[in-house]
């Protein structure tokens, strides 16, 4: 069996393959409710195998939302909708986790598709349009662009309430039936603004210095262990570095044994975030970050234009990472574990990964066509 294809087992969990679906923004639900949308967007990947699927970045408060499309879990009606996912997901073999956030400055932004706040007065109901004033360590915007507002600072208060909020997201997500959360301290969003000296200017306990930089960051892992059970799991998110040189490799060095004493298993391994960035994306190209950030203590997931499964494979074999994630690669394939496991186990144990209602048709196809593992020598 190939290592991408042998479980991955952490805390009471075991994952049936070492592939991942990333969280993925879908800007489609009203209210942070999520909807048939979501559950067959997010059920696709589990019916082509992936080990573990992550719902997208869930809003800890209303205000925390990238924008008034985004999923939340602040109440029991998001937490609810969100518990017929997990349930599926499960059901066919998945390992239903989700990525629990705040945004920060970068919150209150137009849906990506629309090219800005195109919403007529009549479409606004509909879509449950809402717009506010974001929140960040300093008020400092995310950018020039008009789709970006600077935010208030948080004071002492603001901050108590994002690390309670987190709490409470955790232990609705353990009610709704999620087996891993993570933590999302990437992409330039509001844990991540905290470490950035790009974003975070302050000079009390939250700035000035790395440790006080992490200090948010800390907190809210440790909120998180405490609401989330001790037998599940706990990822975060970091981005390795910002891509402005704001927060940078040793940067997340330092951070990884901190976060590990505070109960997280995994390290999610990705880059950038802030406007400008300097990260140039290609084939693997964060890879070597995730191999970096390994040495640091935790298992870590790789991601980033990873799509050949024998490069995928590869990854795993050579100790660079624990676990291969597909993002936009799921979107355009979400059979790709299927299709990978018969590129590298071409015995007929490769079906058993297909869903019952379709790994027997599949099998007899390729045996009458003389595919995949039934190809003639």
């Amino acid at each position: 069996m190939s290592l991408l294809f042998s479980p991955f087992e952490m805390r009471g969990v075991t994952m049936r393959n070492r592939t991942v679906v990333a969280p993925m923004c879908q800007y489609s639900a009203r209210h942070g409710v999520v909807n048939d949308w979501h559950l067959v967007h997010l059920g696709r990947f589990a019916l082509g195998g992936f080990g573990l699927v992550m719902v997208e970045a869930t809003g800890v408060s209303p205000e925390g939302r990238i924008s008034y499309a985004d999923v939340g879990i602040w109440n029991d009606e998001q937490a609810k909708a969100l518990s017929r996912i997990a349930a599926f997901l499960k059901d066919q073999g998945a390992v239903p986790a989700i990525q629990i956030a705040h945004a920060g400055r970068k919150a209150s932004t137009p849906n990506p598709w629309r090219g800005g706040f195109t919403e007529t007065e009549a479409e606004k109901p509909e879509v449950a349009f809402e717009y506010w004033k974001p929140v960040g360590p300093s008020a400092i915007a995310h950018s020039a662009s008009p789709d970006y507002q600077t935010p208030a600072a948080l004071d002492a208060a603001g901050i108590k309430k994002v690390v309670e909020d987190f709490a409470a997201a955790f232990r609705r997500a353990d009610a709704a039936g999620f087996e891993v959360a993570e933590i999302h301290a990437a992409h330039g969003y509001l844990l991540n603004q905290f470490l950035s000296t790009v974003s975070n200017t302050r000079t009390d306990a939250y700035g000035g210095s790395r440790m006080n930089r992490m200090r948010l960051v800390l907190e809210v892992a440790e909120a998180a262990r405490a609401a989330w059970p001790s037998h599940k799991p706990l990822w975060a998110r970091i981005s390795v570095v910002d891509g402005k040189d704001g927060w940078t490799i040793e940067d997340s060095l330092a951070l990884v044994p901190e976060l590990k004493a505070r109960g997280v298993d995994l390290i999610d391994c990705t880059t950038g975030g802030f406007d400008g960035t300097s990260v140039k994306p290609g084939p693997h190209y964060q890879v070597p970050l995730a191999a970096a950030l390994r040495k640091a203590g935790l298992p870590v997931a790789a991601v980033g234009l990873i799509q050949d499964p024998l490069a995928a494979e590869a990854v795993l074999q050579s100790g660079e990472a624990d676990l291969i994630a597909l993002a936009r690669g799921a979107l355009e394939d979400p059979n790709w574990p299927v299709h990978a496991q018969h590129v590298l186990d071409k015995s007929e144990t490769a079906y058993k990964l297909w869903p019952v209602q379709a790994g027997a048709r599949i099998r007899d196809k390729d045996r009458v066509l003389g595919w995949r593992g039934f190809a003639k020598a």
